[in-house]
């Protein structure tokens, strides 16, 4: 009888349902609400799934984040920036960089919804963060992940990555919902119907030496872009050179997915309801949608700019597109331009300033490291 009731006594302390705090059960219900929407919706499945189940299991068994914990060793990856670099390589073999190239003003929409990311920052001042976590939380208004995660790593900010990097991720993945009510505020009706001359076309010289251009421009001058900037113009290059094909395909799937796997349930892994469920994070959150938001307004102004300049050949919708959630901010602005009028095709012309504001982010992102001196 002994050994039986030693045994259950065992099995019950060991069960998470004896150490399961409140804040653990609220963090599993979001993690649970992320899934639905992830499966249920269709909200970028690839990212929230991963994320959401990372988010579930540290908060059943807290110890697969310690030392020697599974996850442990998958944020490692994250803390020394890799895994962000890799998703970048992959982003760049997935991505045709020829509606930049054919039509370089897209890289003033790219730039101007890196205005979010400066409201962010001097937001999080006013918060009472300090300047690096300033710049860290700031991020989240390019919609770009990867780069946040790279940011905050090279900043010293590994005790708010988590918040960040999930921030950040779900506002990518929310693009659909947060984008298209801040677009149709901002313009009209006529406006949204504008249609878009055809782009010319760009030749295969043009696509293999616009990556390397741009990384010999870019890394001479901010050279702390090089992870970023350099892995994502290598994996276009492989795209457009002709020559590697099965280092295209690799760089685009096998690699890309396992970097999402490690990336998306580590960086899940870091909301515990200790680390997550406090003001700070709050902040965060709060701030990171307020950049988002800034950011997308912004880049529609610029492009309601642009229309009146060119005399109605820009629709302002692909000003929105200017946030780096490659390509999922181009399928809004087409959506949204197609609910107008459904004849009208502005995807290819809203990947122009879609791939300007992937390289836009990293760029502030480098120069952020630049004012710091981090190398």
């Amino acid at each position: 009888m002994d050994y039986i009731a030693n045994t259950i006594s065992n099995l019950a302390s060991q069960s998470a349902i004896t150490t399961m705090s409140v804040g653990n059960v609220i963090m599993i219900v979001v993690a649970c609400v992320f899934l639905y929407l992830a499966i249920a919706k269709g909200f970028e499945p690839l990212l929230l799934v991963p994320i959401s189940f990372g988010m579930l299991l540290v908060n059943i068994y807290p110890d697969i984040m310690a030392e020697n914990g599974l996850l442990h060793y998958f944020y490692k990856l994250d803390e020394w920036a890799i895994l962000p670099s890799l998703i970048f390589m992959g982003v760049g073999a997935m991505t045709d960089f020829g509606p930049l190239i054919a039509n370089p003003k897209s890289f003033w929409l790219g730039a101007a919804a890196q205005f979010g990311i400066f409201t962010a920052y001097f937001g999080a001042i006013a918060f009472g963060f300090n300047d690096r976590a300033a710049a860290s939380i700031s991020i989240i208004g390019g919609a770009d992940g990867p780069t946040s995660i790279f940011l905050a790593s090279k900043l010293g900010q590994t005790d708010i990555l988590g918040p960040i990097a999930v921030a950040a991720y779900s506002y990518m993945s929310l693009v659909p919902v947060i984008q298209p009510p801040i677009m149709k505020l901002l313009t009209t009706q006529k406006e949204r119907a504008i249609k878009m001359e055809q782009l010319r076309p760009v030749s295969k010289l043009e696509k293999i030496l616009f990556p390397i251009i741009v990384t010999i421009v870019v890394s001479l001058i901010l050279p702390t872009t090089a992870p970023l900037i350099g892995m994502l113009m290598l994996g276009n290059l492989f795209r457009e050179c002709g020559v590697v094909r099965q280092l295209t395909e690799t760089a685009s799937n096998a690699l890309m997915y396992i970097v999402v796997i490690l990336l998306g349930t580590s960086v899940g892994a870091t909301t515990s309801a200790e680390a997550f469920l406090n003001s700070t994070t709050l902040k965060i959150v709060a701030l990171g949608l307020i950049a988002f938001m800034f950011g997308t307004a912004a880049g529609v102004l610029l492009g309601k700019l642009m229309c009146v300049l060119t005399k109605g050949k820009i629709n302002p919708l692909i000003g929105s597109a200017g946030v780096s959630a490659v390509p999922m901010a181009a399928r809004v602005s087409q959506k949204v331009g197609a609910e107008t009028d459904p004849t009208n095709f502005l995807l290819m012309h809203a990947m122009g300033p879609n791939v300007a504001g992937v390289i836009g982010t990293a760029v502030v992102a480098g120069t952020f490291m630049a004012v710091f001196g981090i190398v």
